[in-house]
């Protein structure tokens, strides 16, 4: 009977282990998309004002232009032309 119990306190701890370790890899990354602007997106708009027009280059080397935005107690770049997940978001908010 001891062994049994070993057994099953072993299976929980590997469980509650695995649970752990994938948690974690995904946390802020919902189905591995990245949620938010980039770190580029303030970068562009350190030192401007609300409204400023800016741009940054993307990582895939594309230059992004766009309006200058306060979000809370930072700025970043709000771009012309959103990725298409974003554009009804962002035609939402404009309206």
């Amino acid at each position: 009977m001891r062994i049994i119990k070993k057994i099953a306190m072993a299976s929980v701890m590997v469980s509650l282990c695995a649970a752990t370790a994938f948690g974690s890899e995904s946390e802020g990354q919902r189905g591995g998309r990245r949620h938010g602007p980039p770190p580029e997106a303030y970068t562009a708009c350190e030192g401007k004002s609300a409204g400023d027009v800016s741009e940054f280059e993307s990582p895939r080397g594309d230059t992004v232009t766009g309006t200058c935005v306060q979000q809370g107690d930072r700025m970043f770049l709000r771009p012309d032309n959103p990725p298409p997940g974003r554009r009804g978001k962002d035609t939402e908010q404009q309206n």
